[in-house]
This record gives structure tokens, sequence and C-alpha cells, in this order.
């Protein structure tokens, strides 16, 4: 039997009517996962139990689907992959609508601030606002932690039933030093246990605290945001800091009292929303006819019924939380069949959960993919596309970004943040973290607005003799430039027209693989220029 999701205890066998190659192809997302987003192929054999033909399929049909890109032996997770967790969190509504409390406080306090959801007996966070310190909180957005060794642990569990509790403890007895979450240190099996004591003291007082109880050091003081509508615990808000700056009191007597009012707001904004009920986003388009494209082009390489179940996933969204089988299908363009089998493979996995007629995704989905990608930069997400633009041209190229400078007057520099060099003997030697003047380069000009009506820049010999480049914008999901990418050569190599009908195309090209995976990262997460 192929080997479970990492860290989902799946106690029984797969449904008779489960799909076995998206259980085998979940196993592979999950341990790429786990093991920080690279694995090469025989890691991901030894991790998985899959054979390694199965594994290369796997990995090449996620490379079609833009989840995995290989580099050299190793599998590596893209940011296109976050699609599926974001599919969850927009679906669940609560980081677009609570994200902004959160970040206020955290700039207040300048302490770190987590929204958390209960998943079974663990909790798993949809937001993080980190202080950007030497000593910081290194919890990302997806990441699993048992709910007795967290602050919010004990608010959930406050809500938890008879068979709940037992889960609880049979979790424990099994897995003594928590190895199936990897996002903390091993717990010392011999530690004091008053979790259930805990539990009953945040039942009565409304609020709960982690006094080191993940590590040594890090402490935090959570409260519960409720749902207007049921009262049951929505999520939880913490405030995380560490001993040296904040002991347990500390957080209580000071930083309790403002994390109540932020909840205060956030459970208003809750209420604001339930009057207003989202509307729904366009649902995926033409999944169903290019998954059959890529099956006829490909072969046996690419495993059809494991991208038809991934699809299955993005269905689901802003304003579409819970589907039918029938709204699942038709927003896919899948058959009734093929969804339902998906449906039935992703409720046996704990990815979805099924009410009546009618299906939500779980917090779960986040173990796919979010965890390592949720604190990426522009830098890291543009890297990969520079270096298969620089070998497409033989041709070094590189991603700039603004340096701030006097308000309302734009750039005066910028910065280089990137690169990927050419291997030629005569070539552009610009250092990630150079700075220029931003009226006299390609990258520069671009990110001031200066781009010609075919959205491009040059610089012709002004920075240095000899020196010719290209520039385009890179945009964010607001359409704002936030940085600039160019193609850099000889003027003895190519022509100012040449730049134009032979550069250009690919540069824009490699500009805009860029922007979507910017704006598929930073829909939830907060994406750093460098």
């Amino acid at each position: 039997m192929t080997a479970p999701l990492p860290s989902v205890p799946v106690a029984h066998e797969p449904p008779a009517e489960a799909v076995a190659p998206l259980i085998r192809g979940v196993a592979v997302l999950a341990a790429l996962t786990e093991a920080g987003g690279t694995l090469s192929a025989s890691a991901l054999e030894r991790r998985t139990g899959l054979a390694r033909s199965t594994v290369d399929r796997i990995t090449a049909t996620l490379a079609r689907m833009g989840y995995v890109r290989q580099d050299g032996r190793d599998a590596v997770l893209t940011p296109r992959v976050m699609e599926l967790g974001n599919a969850y969190l927009a679906a669940l509504r609560l980081p677009a609508l609570l994200d902004g409390h959160a970040d206020a406080v955290a700039d207040e306090l300048d302490e770190s601030v987590s929204l958390a959801v209960a998943d079974r007996d663990g909790i798993r966070f949809i937001h993080q606002a980190t202080r950007r310190r030497a000593m910081s909180v290194s919890f990302r957005i997806g990441d699993l932690l048992p709910a007795e060794r967290t602050a919010p642990g004990p608010l959930f569990a406050a809500e938890w039933t008879e068979p709940e509790w037992a889960a609880w403890r049979a979790r424990r007895t099994a897995d003594p030093t928590d190895a199936g979450f990897p996002a903390v240190p091993p717990r010392n099996p011999a530690a004091a246990d008053d979790f259930e004591a805990r539990t009953e003291q945040a039942r009565r007082s409304g609020w709960a605290l982690d006094d080191q109880l993940v590590e040594p050091g890090l402490v935090a003081v959570s409260v519960p945001v409720r749902d207007p509508g049921t009262g049951r615990v929505a999520c939880v808000a913490s405030v995380v800091s560490h001993t040296s700056r904040q002991t347990a009191a500390d957080l209580r007597e000071t930083l309790l009292p403002r994390l109540r009012t932020a909840v205060t707001a956030m459970e208003a904004e809750l209420r604001a929303a339930g009057a207003r009920p989202a509307e729904p986003g366009p649902p995926p388009s033409g999944l169903a006819v290019w998954t059959a494209a890529s099956k006829h082009e490909l072969g046996r390489d690419f495993v059809e019924s494991l991208a038809r179940g991934l699809t299955v996933l993005t269905a689901f969204g802003e304003g579409r939380p819970a589907l039918t089988l029938t709204d699942v299908a038709k927003a896919t363009g899948l058959a009734r069949a093929t969804a339902r089998r998906a449906l039935i493979t992703y409720e046996h996995l704990g990815l979805v959960s099924a009410d009546g007629r009618e299906f939500t995704l779980t917090p779960r989905v986040l173990s796919l993919g979010y965890p390592p990608l949720s604190r990426t930069t522009l830098s890291r997400l543009a890297v990969p596309w520079l270096r298969a633009l620089a070998d497409r041209l033989d041709e070094p190229t590189a991603l700039a970004v603004p340096v701030p400078g006097v308000p309302g007057t734009g750039p005066a520099e910028i910065q280089y943040v990137a690169v990927a060099a050419a291997s030629r003997v005569l070539t552009v030697d610009i250092t990630v973290g150079t700075r220029l003047p931003a009226s006299r380069t390609a990258l520069g000009r671009a990110l001031l607005g200066l781009a010609g009506p075919g959205g491009y820049a040059l610089a012709d010999e002004e920075l240095e003799s000899g020196l010719r480049s290209i520039a385009v914008p890179v945009r964010d999901r607001a359409g704002r430039p936030v940085a600039a990418v160019n193609v850099a050569t000889h003027a003895a190599r190519r022509t100012l027209a040449e730049c134009v009908s032979e550069v250009l195309p690919v540069l824009h090209a490699t500009a805009a693989r860029i922007q979507d995976d910017l704006r598929i990262a930073s829909r939830f997460t907060h994406v750093p220029l460098s």
C-alpha cells in the first residue's frame, strides 16, 4: 500500500473508489513540503515507499502542472503549487478579513502576531505577521503544531467532544515525541502534561498562554476569535515573543488587553462580513481539456488521474466555500464520476470534509506545498526564470528593485536582487546588491514608468561603453511596477533593432512568468522584494 500523507494519520484502508494515483501524488507533495521544498527522486522514493518509476511519473505530471520543477536530480516545489492552499484560504475568508487587524497589532506591539485554525488535534497557521529580527519566530503559514504545546490549543480543545479527546490521547500514545509535527522540536516524553488543566483554565478565562512549551525561550498569549453566527471559535489570534523581550507574566499583564481589543475588532469584521457574502470568483476553466491534451502529448509519463484530481481542489475559493458534487464537476469540467472519486479520495486523506451533499476543504490542504513557500522572496521566485532566459539567449539577465528615495519623486537608484550569468568571455559582471542610478539604466527607466509603447525601456551605452540593455517591468497584484527584469549585451553582438525583435518577446514572457508566481505567492502572504 502507498505510504499515507506524512503527518496525516490514515487509520483505515482507502475506499474502493479512491484514486490510487491521487493518493500517491498527494504523498509526494507532502513529502516535498516536509523536506522544505526540495528532494531528489531517490529521497522521494525512500520517504513515500513508492517505486522509482512511479515517483518519476508523478514528478513529471506535477512539473507539467507547474507545481514542481526539475533542478538536476531534484524535484523543487514552485509557487504555483500555492494555488491549492490559496483555494482553502480564499474559501475560508478569515485571512482576507482579519489579516489587516493582525498586522496592525504586530506593528503597534512590535511583536509577531499569528492567526491559527484547528486541524483535528493540532493547530495550523493561516496568517503570520512576523517581526524581522535576528531572533524571530520562524513559523510559517500552513505549519501544523500539536495543540498541547501551543497557546491556541487549549482554546480549541475547550470545544472538543469526548471522541476528540480520545483521538488526542491515542495520538499522544502513538507519537510521544511529536515526530508527526516537523515544525516543532521533538517533545520530551517525560515532560509534565497539564493540557487538560490548561484547557479548563482557558475555558474559564477566555485566553491561554504558552510558556516555553514549544521550545525554551518562546512565549505566546492567545485569545479566541468567535464566529458571530455560531459562537464557536473560528480562529485564534496570538502574540508571540521570547523571554528576553517578554515573560509570560508580561504577555498576560501588558499585551493581553491590547490583543483582546484587536479580537473585538476582528469579531466585528466577521459580523459585517456575514451581511455581505463574498461574490464567487471565476472558477478554473478548461482544465479537463488541458489534462487530456497533456496526456496525449506526454503519454504514460503524464498521470491524468492525478492531474484531474488536483484540479478538484481549485474548484473551491472565494464565494465557493462549500460545493456539491455537481458544483465541482461544473467548475472543473470533469465528469461527475471523476469528481466524485477525487472527493472520496480527499475525504479519506482528510483534505476534504463532507456535510450532507456539500464538501468543504480542510486546513490540511495547506500541507501541500504551502509552508516552505510562504516565506519566499521576489528574488527567489525570479531566479529559475532568469536562469532559463540567460540559457536561452546566452546573455546575462537580472532583476532589480527600486531603492526608496524622496516620497513622490520615484526611485533615484535601483538595486540588483537576482542575476543569472551567461557563459561568455565578454559579459556583464554586476553582482547582487549593486546599486545604480535609475535614470541611466533600462531597469530604472522601466521602474520609473518610462517604458515606451511596447512596454520596454532601452539603455544604449549610457552606463558604460559597449553596454546595451533592454528591460521590462514586473508588476504586483495591484498592477504596480515593483521590479524590472533585463537582458544585457555588448553592442557588437546585438543591434538595438535586434534587442527589440529577438530579445523583447522572450523578456516579456519571462516577466509574465515572474508576475504570475508573484501574484500566486502574494495572495495571502507578504513577499519581500529581496
